[in-house]
């Protein structure tokens, strides 16, 4: 008897262990709280009582040509985006970005969905003011969200650049050779990290903290998983704190909330399938772009060409470059300008640009 009560309070001890260092992840340190990071950047509350923290950048509202809201990436912030001051007053740009739910000194959002996010891009237009009409911009961002966007509030946009936004290899619709041709060319690490976000979300908070394994190339930010290019552009990009500068602050309330939930939503079980999305432009009066590079090792070009053969209202530029390309000048100049300038669908929607 006594053996019984010891091996069942061995095993309870061993449960609530697991419990406290693989599934509960630790709680957020959210910003403007005692003993958390503080808050400097202007903030909106939104209607469920959240703080989103934004930053205007370029022309003002008043003066501006376009108005656009740029959605950053995984790891990033508000001030991620990459285009100049000059660029944005030259080309008549009003940019609003912001940090999304978990990130920089925006509130987590523990129920964060494909739903959520753009319901929050839309109540931030609206708190802000910036009109009936806007451009959406997104850097290296979840095709999810932003193609959810296209369905929440598609009558709001003018049109809509995607670069190298990220894929989920379990979609409905993807057929299995094309999925298991993108996910084969994954990083070791990445495939077993995407496996458990997809199969066993309650177990990634554990994954990704464990100290037997390298949890995930990308989140980790091991050099594997970039081009030749891409190093290049990471080393001088370093050197002004436009990519790693950002990471400490990007998680600074918590990796569980930021980037690893970005994971955990992306591949996840979704309501919906990217091939259901209707065109948003029917009239020719916007347009949808998908910008890739050949060369990218975290988002298989396989995948972004399939969806583009599918929905061929999106105009689909592929070039040889790798994952990082948007923070090159001449790139995301090139990408403002076609999202801006291009209202008419005539010509080949599938391009390959040179560098």
């Amino acid at each position: 008897m006594l053996y019984a009560r010891v091996a069942v309070a061995l095993l309870l001890g061993f449960v609530a262990w697991v419990y406290k260092d693989f599934v509960q992840p630790p709680p957020p340190r959210i910003c403007g709280r005692p003993l958390a990071p503080p808050v400097t950047a202007p903030r909106i509350v939104l209607n469920d009582g959240r703080h989103l923290a934004y930053k205007e950048s370029g022309a003002t509202k008043d003066e501006a040509k376009y108005k656009i809201i740029a959605v950053h990436g995984f790891d990033s912030t508000r001030d991620s985006f990459p285009a100049s001051q000059e660029l944005l007053v030259e080309l008549g740009i009003y940019l609003l970005t912001f940090d999304r739910a978990g990130y920089g000194e925006s509130d987590p959002n523990p129920k964060r969905s494909v739903k959520s996010e753009a319901f929050d891009i839309e109540e931030l237009a609206d708190k802000l003011e910036i009109g009936d009409k806007f451009y959406l911009a997104s850097e290296t961002r979840l095709l999810l969200i932003d193609l959810r966007a296209l369905n929440v509030f598609f009558i709001r946009l003018r049109g809509v650049a995607l670069v190298v936004p990220a894929i989920n290899y379990w979609w409905r619709s993807l057929p299995a050779e094309t999925a298991a041709e993108a996910y084969g060319k994954l990083a070791r690490q990445d495939r077993w990290a995407f496996r458990i976000a997809h199969y066993l979300p309650f177990f990634f908070h554990g994954w990704m903290t464990q100290k037997w394994f390298d949890a995930s190339a990308v989140s980790t930010g091991n050099p594997i998983v970039l081009s030749e290019e891409d190093k290049k552009i990471r080393e001088r990009a370093n050197k002004e704190e436009q990519i790693t500068g950002f990471k400490k602050i990007a998680r600074q309330q918590g990796a569980f909330e930021s980037a690893y939930r970005d994971i955990m939503v992306v591949f996840s079980n979704w309501e919906f399938d990217p091939t259901d999305i209707v065109d948003p432009f029917p009239n020719n009066d916007g347009s949808v772009h998908i910008w890739q590079g050949s060369e990218d090792k975290i988002v298989q070009k396989e995948v972004q060409r399939y969806i583009a053969m599918k929905l061929p209202w999106i105009h689909y530029h592929e070039n040889p470059e790798g994952h990082l390309f948007f923070y090159e000048e001449h790139w995301h100049r090139k990408i403002l300008e076609e999202l801006l300038v291009r209202h008419d669908y005539s010509g080949d929607r599938n391009l390959i640009h040179k560098k």
